[in-house]
């Protein structure tokens, strides 16, 4: 019994100190002012444009987008690129499509109507050119992840070299935001990698919160028109209100009071 106990005991002892270890190294994400939070928040059309052109030039070589179409591009509340510019963009890229009078298969220019182009075939065929790492859809990503767009900030930032003692397998790489420190994807921001079309200076601190941007619009496009239909409520409930109140004052000023 006595042994029964001692063994309980030191289960305890070891649970506790591994949760006191891991609470300890819990890092604080990073934090930076959004145009979108809050109840009055909306997306910066410029940011948006730019997180366009950082997902187009470095992150589309791995991650797709399947759920968005090219017209999103240009719909309001979004990018808000004009119809021709949106047109200009999809049709830089090719699709299958088909089959045609001969029964074959064709590439064609992209429309306004198809969704974005997959850099990989399937999910099998993402897994064999990324060393059996999956890069993940990003059309969600931002609602898919704890911590949201604060999450996918700091870990685009959170790249370091490993502390001491912590040994990396080749192709994987330390991210101190990352949950469990290890990440196969390298450092994909570098001062200067991407040439803003706006002339904005691209600085790996702005690429993030442009890229970041332009996730979470993707994983909630309808944000504005929330938050809209949100004050238009409670307006409308407090003006409610304030007519039933003085409704009410007034039918129990007819009342006299007895004494």
């Amino acid at each position: 019994m006595k042994k029964s106990i001692s063994i309980l005991v030191l289960s305890l002892s070891i649970l506790f100190f591994h949760n006191h270890s891991i609470s300890a190294e819990k890092v604080d994400l990073l934090k930076t002012d959004w145009t979108f939070k809050g109840l009055f928040g909306k997306y910066d059309r410029a940011s948006l444009q730019r997180g366009y052109q950082v997902y187009t030039e470095v992150c589309a070589a791995c991650h797709s987008m399947q759920y968005l179409s090219y017209r999103n591009l240009a719909e309001p509340g979004g990018p808000e690129f004009t119809e021709e510019q949106a047109k200009a963009i999809a049709a830089s890229f090719e699709v299958l499509d088909g089959p045609n009078s001969d029964g074959e298969m064709f590439m064609r220019p992209a429309k306004l109507s198809d969704k974005f182009v997959k850099p990989y075939e399937n999910v099998e065929a993402s897994k064999a050119a990324n060393g059996g790492a999956y890069p993940p859809d990003m059309s969600v990503l931002a609602k898919a992840r704890k911590g949201g767009a604060d999450y996918i900030y700091s870990l685009l930032l959170g790249y370091e070299d490993p502390p001491a003692g912590i040994k990396l397998d080749d192709g994987v790489y330390f991210n101190k935001y990352m949950y469990g420190n290890k990440i196969k994807m390298s450092a994909p921001l570098s001062d200067g990698l991407v040439e803003y079309n706006d002339g904005t200076e691209a600085s790996e601190e702005q690429m993030a919160k442009d890229i970041t941007t332009f996730l979470m619009w993707s994983a909630e496009p309808h944000l504005e028109t929330r938050h809209k239909t949100g004050f238009r409520v409670i307006v409308y409930l407090i003006i409610l209100s304030v007519l039933v109140y003085l409704t009410m004052k007034k039918i129990w000023s007819r009342v006299e009071t007895k004494v």
